[in-house]
């Protein structure tokens, strides 16, 4: 029994981390494109422009989305503050909807892990969602709800102190703040994003010129770091339990939960099955797209599967999140809409692929098991390109190529500006990037002290973190 249990064990890990070996290279690159999309794609402009719940502010909303990073709980945190400067609900609901599903790096996971029909189902199902839950919302939405809940919000960050990180529009912290020039103090939710602005603040010139200097790898290389820093948790996770459930749930458990056949009846139950599944799994992002492998392979329709794919927007920790910054009734009602629309839209997909001609059938192909995931392919290949891509990206930032400021943070390595926070050990005066790694060098000042605090001055400085 033991020997049973422990080879099963293995078996998952295999197929978790074979999953994660067939779509490294996708998802790295599909980063790096996101990466450069962040750091070169003015997103200011568009971001300001969502205050209208019309078709072109929902457009604009959309495309807004598609251009950020895919984390789901960096998109609610994101269309929080959209919210409170007055964008219509009905466009920060479509921002979050795009910013998680309408992505380039889900998109190729989902390529490489389930078939271009999923991917298709995914970029015109999301579009069609979007639509249809534009349509529920202005049909239903609370407006005397929502306006008392964001005066609210407003009042409650105020009294709190709480100011938005103007680089992504998260909650800045006060251990990440600068003084501007013109004496304004902003703050930041970390020091990636604080970095982020000192970079754009000391820039110049256009994207062309950028990308032939090191200071334009160089905040690819940062914003690259910040956007794997959001989501490795759950891509991770998700690759791991994908591969253990496929061993250990057995096949009774799908054929119990969603019905078989070719019905209408069975294939709405499989659309609604399939968002209630994933609000319980605490599987959000990207993560999710593996899990869906393991739905697919234990036979749930192509309905569900789209579905649950759709759903990383209600799972229980993202729902939380609603409830800490709307209340209940909000959350409730971001639920119920955001509910409805993906179960419709996944059985609509189902229903209008199935009329093409075009549902996959895996009938006939070979299991996660059966699979060989490690061998000499093109998946090789490809993923020593990424994986060179990845290493030198995160070389340039490490070392600090092209970084701004002329001193080096002597705790994480990172380049710092004169203005920033100081401390003086043994006669030297050192420069940091935060009051964190001020109060890190303080506690143990022999542990740094030997590192030169002008970046320009020596090899460059350590890359411990």
């Amino acid at each position: 029994m033991q020997a049973t249990v422990t080879t099963q064990v293995i078996e998952a890990l295999r197929i978790g981390v074979g999953f994660l070996w067939t779509a490294a290279w996708a998802i790295i690159m599909g980063l790096v494109i996101t990466s450069l999309v962040q750091v070169y794609v003015s997103k200011e402009r568009m971001a300001a422009v969502l205050g209208d719940g019309d078709a072109v502010g929902i457009t604009k909303a959309t495309l807004f989305g598609a251009a950020s990073s895919g984390c789901s709980f960096g998109a609610v945190a994101i269309g929080k503050g959209l919210f409170k400067k007055g964008a219509h609900v009905v466009t920060f609901l479509a921002f979050m909807f795009a910013s998680t599903n309408l992505i380039v790096e889900l998109g190729l996971m989902i390529l490489i892990l389930l078939g271009w029909e999923f991917l298709v189902a995914e970029l015109l199902g999301g579009v069609i969602l979007i639509a249809v839950m534009a349509v529920i919302v202005h049909l239903t939405l609370p407006e005397t709800l929502f306006d008392r809940v964001r005066e609210e919000l407003n009042e409650r960050d105020h009294d709190h102190g709480v100011t938005e990180d103007p680089t992504c529009g998260m909650e800045g912290k006060d251990e990440y703040s600068i003084v501007t020039d013109g004496g304004e103090t902003l703050k930041f939710c970390s020091e990636g994003c604080m970095e982020t602005y000192q970079q754009a603040a000391a820039s110049g010139g256009g994207w062309r010129d950028e990308l032939l200097s090191w200071g334009g790898w160089y905040k690819v290389g940062n914003q690259y770091r910040k956007e794997w820093s959001m989501l490795y948790k759950d891509v991770i996770a998700g690759f791991l339990i994908s591969g253990f459930v496929i061993v250990f749930v057995p096949q009774w458990v799908w054929n119990a939960l969603f019905l078989q056949g070719d019905s209408l009846v069975a294939s709405a139950e499989n659309a609604v099955m399939g968002v209630a599944i994933a609000v319980i799994s605490f599987v959000g992002s990207m993560g999710n797209v593996p899990f869906a492998v393991a739905l697919w392979g234990g036979g749930v329709s192509f309905a569900g599967v789209i579905a649950f794919v759709y759903a990383d927007l209600i799972t229980i920790p993202v729902l939380n999140v609603y409830r800490k910054y709307y209340g209940w009734k909000v959350m409730a009602y971001i639920l119920g809409v955001f509910f409805v629309t993906m179960a419709f839209t996944g059985f609509l997909m189902e229903q209008l692929f199935d009329a093409l001609g075009i549902v996959p059938d895996l009938t006939g192909g070979m299991t996660a098991s059966e699979q060989t995931y490690f061998e000499l392919n093109y998946t090789f290949y490809l993923n020593l390109i990424a994986f060179a891509l990845s290493g030198f990206l995160l070389y340039v930032y490490r070392r600090g190529l092209g970084a701004p400021g002329q001193y080096r943070d002597p705790v994480c390595g990172m380049r710092t500006v004169e203005e920033g926070p100081t401390a003086t050990h043994n006669g030297e005066t050192y420069h940091f990037c935060s009051r964190s790694c001020k109060r890190a060098f303080e506690e143990t000042p022999e542990n740094f002290a030997t590192i030169e605090p002008v970046a320009d001055a020596g090899s460059g400085g350590h890359d411990h973190h």
